[in-house]
């Protein structure tokens, strides 16, 4: 009986059946593949916080920290003091990693201001321990941090302490300095950039 039905089917009409069901199945395969390929092009809003953020230096005062967002973490420009410039070279016996050989950071960093120039240090501003936002103590010697601080910041999480280039202190759990953010200083403004790596 299936030798029967074998013989009567026509070639034609399969080789037909089998092309149509193969365009539509590429059909149906573009159809899906298309809003899946363009769900992975970013968004508007992912390309603008990978962007450079742009901060004119006139707006910091000497001693202030501002914090901007970049790429969904907290970035400082710092416009150093030039008595908290001084102080960084007597913080050396105390730190963990002084020359910054361990530590994460653009060629330009690798002073012992860890910046372009003594005044402007920037900054990702995300503890190298567990990820907690250190906070910016300038003040020296107050009385919850002691007498011998000589200003940086102080992550309350886990007690981590950096002086005012961003150095982690002996014996604090955070492992390496903070890490300096890629920037360059173009006019009157720091531009902060990853892109730049290097610069």
């Amino acid at each position: 009986m299936s030798a029967i039905v074998q013989d009567e089917l026509d070639p034609q009409m399969r080789r037909r059946l089998i092309l149509t069901s193969v365009a539509l199945g590429a059909g149906a395969g573009v159809a899906v593949a298309i809003p899946f390929a363009f769900s992975m092009k970013p968004s508007a809003r992912a390309l603008a916080a990978g962007a450079a953020v742009e901060f004119p230096i006139d707006k910091i005062e000497p001693g202030q920290q501002v914090t901007v967002e970049y790429r969904g973490a907290p970035h400082w420009i710092i416009r150093r003091t030039p008595e908290m410039i001084a102080q960084l070279s007597k913080n050396d016996a105390f730190l963990a990693d002084p020359k910054s050989e361990e530590s994460l950071q653009p060629a330009f960093a690798k002073n012992e201001y860890r910046s372009k120039t003594p005044e402007i240090l920037v900054l990702k501003g995300v503890c190298t321990h567990l990820g907690c936002s250190p906070t910016y103590r300038k003040e020296i010697g107050p009385a919850d941090l002691g007498i011998d601080w000589p200003g940086g910041f102080f992550c309350p999480c886990h007690q981590s302490k950096f002086d005012m280039a961003g150095r982690v202190f002996k014996g604090m759990p955070a492992p390496k300095n903070l890490v300096v953010t890629p920037y360059q200083i173009t006019g009157n403004s720091v531009v902060i950039d990853a892109e730049l790596k290097g610069a």
